[in-house]
């Protein structure tokens, strides 16, 4: 991958083509060598698509 997915690039992604991503990001972090900027770039992609995951299932409160 070696590329960062921002918050604002994955706005335009649906769930699964989330899940999708992430599963690319898993992928290249078990691909890539401790401390190197691919494996940094995978843990930062990963964290911002749970993130966006997150945002999108999160159940919205009734009133």
């Amino acid at each position: 991958m070696s590329k960062i997915f921002t918050a604002a690039a994955l706005d335009h992604y649906s769930v699964p083509e989330l899940r999708t991503l992430f599963r690319q990001a898993q992928l290249d972090l078990v691909a890539s060598e401790a401390e190197t900027p691919e494996r940094r770039d995978a843990l930062a992609s990963m964290e911002n698509i749970s993130r966006a995951i997150a945002k999108r299932t999160a159940s919205t409160p009734t009133i």
